[in-house]
């Protein structure tokens, strides 16, 4: 069986990020490839020039579906793990290793970061979103899961033969737990260091994507 890693990054009008997350990532994993979701900056571009493979939306159609963009090449490649990342620096790429060595060891499909360990830089209303949603979340998916909204993630290739995503928007990470869960795939969670300090304003838009998340929960419930 193949051992092949792919990093995964979805990115939006993130130009001045996205290089170095795909410099950092490289010595990492076997190819980085970037999901340019309509960018109106050159985000593409540099993300070429850093040394990334570039699939492109034309318009800008939302995160998850520049994630379900990026699970299917992630199909039709030969890798054997998917490793998602944010495009915004927030995550460090030198740990990809130790989600690798954890799925390995813990026979698991799925590992999902956690920033919850230290929580001293965390926005309080992030930290209260995120205990609440992952809590949900862990219901839904009949597992634990502690911090459901960190994009940091690893998928197993078998895992793709049971997602059957119908979300484009920010809550298509959650469904992708809750499916991945309900099908049987053990799902656990990594330790990370999370870098703040790079972070820009959110693109989540507090009312409408709650929204999102309860019609996503009523639908699974």
């Amino acid at each position: 069986m193949s051992s092949r890693r792919l990093a995964l990054i979805p990115a939006y009008n993130e130009a001045e990020r996205v290089g170095d997350v795909v410099t950092k990532a490289r010595p990492h994993v076997d190819e980085v490839v970037v999901v340019d979701d309509g960018s109106a900056d050159e985000t593409g571009l540099v993300a070429e020039r850093a040394g990334a493979t570039l699939l492109r939306h034309p318009q800008n159609r939302g995160k998850g579906a520049a994630i379900a963009t990026a699970l299917e090449y992630f199909g039709r490649s030969n890798a054997e793990f998917a490793i998602l990342l944010d495009a915004d620096g927030q995550h460090d790429a030198s740990e990809v290793g130790k989600f690798v060595e954890a799925v390995e060891k813990e026979k698991a499909d799925v590992a999902v970061g956690t920033r919850m360990g230290n929580v001293r830089q965390m926005p309080r209303v992030r930290l209260w979103t995120n205990q609440f949603t992952s809590w949900v979340t862990s219901r839904l998916a009949g597992q634990q899961i502690p911090d459901s909204q960190c994009g940091f993630r690893l998928l197993r290739r078998a895992v793709l033969q049971d997602l059957k995503l119908s979300t484009v928007r920010f809550e298509t990470e959650t469904e992708m737990l809750i499916q991945a869960g309900r099908t049987g795939h053990k799902i656990i969670s990594i330790p990370i260091r999370t870098i703040y300090e790079a972070e820009r304003a959110s693109r989540i838009h507090p009312w409408r994507d709650t929204v999102r998340f309860f019609r996503l929960v009523a639908r699974y419930w």
